[in-house]
């Protein structure tokens, strides 16, 4: 099972769970240091059954500016399967990605990282493949058990894999529904907790990166389709 296997993409769902319990060996924690320069956020649509949308948007941080927006549009092969994401909206990332001329120095992804049955979601999987770190922010659970927190924004609980810690469970807006946050690769918890926190702005559910790439993914959406 080699990287030059996943590119390929064609993978049964058995052995997509195979690989996912290979690399989730690689995956490295550690913590971010100092602050970001630029940041980017990552979305993705299906607006037919085989057919996908993703957008990349770099942001300068602090003041969320948007330096530069990438997208692809491509055919679909890997079915929808939970758990199995990364194996349907991967190959798309990529392409974006290659596309883009400004290096960020943390993604965040619309989706889970380690938060995920064999702790590897698509934060995980593509940080794997970028090899920068990357955050999992979802806006709903996969995996884990959790207190519900306090109806404050930015109160939070930790998400655990038994007792194991796996990411935080955070309200960024008061009377809103939590956000799910996990490390993707080369970032410790804490640290996607706190750049997180930093992210999202008051009054808003979502942090700014994945916010702004998910409103260009429903404008060029409805431009393409």
């Amino acid at each position: 099972m080699t990287y030059k296997k996943l590119h390929e993409w064609d993978l049964s769902p058995e052995e997509a769970m195979k690989i996912q319990n290979v690399l989730r060996e690689k995956i490295l924690f550690k913590p971010f240091e100092g602050e970001p320069k630029y940041v980017a956020g990552v979305d993705l649509s299906f607006p037919k059954r085989e057919e996908g949308l993703a957008v990349i948007v770099v942001m300068e941080y602090p003041t969320f500016k948007i330096v530069e927006l990438v997208s692809e549009r491509g055919k679909v092969d890997f079915p929808y399967i939970p758990g199995l994401l990364a194996f349907r909206e991967g190959p798309l990332f990529l392409k974006a990605w290659e596309k883009l001329k400004t290096k960020p120095d943390v993604v965040v992804f619309d989706g889970q990282g380690i938060a995920h049955p064999r702790k590897l979601g698509i934060a995980s999987h593509m940080g794997l493949f970028i090899e920068i770190p990357t955050i999992g922010v979802a806006k709903s659970r996969l995996y884990g058990t959790y207190r519900e927190p306090e109806n404050r924004r930015c109160s939070w609980s930790y998400l655990y894999d038994n007792e194991e810690i796996i990411g935080c469970v955070m309200r960024t807006r008061e009377g809103s529904a939590p956000i799910f946050v996990s490390p993707g690769h080369l970032i410790d918890v804490e640290s996607s907790i706190r750049l997180v926190k930093s992210f999202t702005l008051p009054g808003r559910r979502l942090p700014e990166p994945t916010r702004m790439a998910h409103i260009y993914t429903q404008r060029l959406k409805r431009s393409l389709f």
